[in-house]
């Protein structure tokens, strides 16, 4: 694969596709490789996103330097997955092989009553009891925080670096978890665009060369991007109310809903190694 990479190819690439605990076949389908249902690994591409954070081990060739620190980089866009696309030791809980499947924080099925009181809203696709993986891309490109991925690679930046930094939370009715706000928030600091607030305390992030992710993509249709992801191994609670606030207040992002997921990466041909 050519080296260059353009932002226009990259865009095209990285566009975001806009129950509790499924069966064990259900888990055991989605794990076995593509390569048996349809057709070959994409063996040609470099290593792949998601993948279980907690496995090091990876033979993809392809290697590509790690992005800089995310405070030396412009924060382009904010989304949602539901339910987490990677697997880590707090969100192991397999919900199914759908779009909206992947893993639940390991805490769902002990939530409380009050915890899982319905609250309607204008966020759509998640509700109290849902997991849901966010996602804080930044890029080396001249950029502003807009809608879509391709806010991150706007024309006329060849060549660009990506890294995104992933969270999952545990969404819940009570007012006392964690305020979405504070997260998605943006702010311009140090000549950077910047997140408000990633929490700090869910566990030394895993980080690792891989690619952009969504349902659009498996081990037989891979993504050509290069990213580097910083993902935290433990889940935090998130207040439901703040979620909704985020879309009834309007966002740069133009986030209404939160995204499906792209299934586990497992093969190792597509993964890279850790450190």
């Amino acid at each position: 694969m050519n080296n260059r990479i353009s932002a226009a190819s990259i865009a095209a690439a990285i566009g975001v596709c806009v129950a509790y605990a499924g069966p064990a076949q259900a888990e055991e389908k989605a794990h076995q490789s593509v390569a048996d249902d349809d057709g070959a690994l994409c063996l040609t591409f470099g290593p792949q996103s998601p993948r279980d954070i907690s496995k090091v081990d990876g033979i993809n060739p392809v290697v590509f330097g790690l992005a800089p620190p995310r405070t030396e980089m412009e924060l382009c866009n904010i989304h949602t997955h539901t339910n987490a696309e990677h697997k880590g030791p707090g969100y192991s809980v397999f919900v199914s092989d759908g779009e909206h499947g992947g893993y639940a924080c390991n805490e769902t099925g002990s939530l409380s009553e009050a915890e899982l009181e319905p609250l309607e809203g204008e966020f759509h696709g998640v509700a109290p009891g849902d997991t849901i993986e966010v996602h804080w891309v930044h890029t080396t490109c001249t950029a502003e925080p807009g809608p879509g991925l391709g806010s991150c690679v706007p024309e006329g930046c060849e060549n660009p670096v990506l890294r995104v930094e992933a969270q999952t939370f545990l969404v819940v009715n009570d007012r006392y978890a964690l305020d979405f706000m504070d997260m998605v928030s943006v702010k311009h600091g140090g000549g950077y665009f910047q997140p408000g607030v990633i929490p700090s305390n869910t566990g030394t992030p895993v980080v690792y060369l891989g690619s952009t992710t969504g349902p659009s993509y498996n081990q037989s249709q891979c993504s050509p991007a290069k990213v580097t992801w910083s993902v935290r191994p433990q889940c935090a609670k998130v207040d439901i109310a703040t979620v909704h606030e985020w879309a009834e207040m309007g966002n740069v992002f133009e986030e209404d809903h939160s995204h499906g997921v792209r299934q586990l990466v497992t093969a190792p041909e597509l993964l890279s190694s850790i450190d």
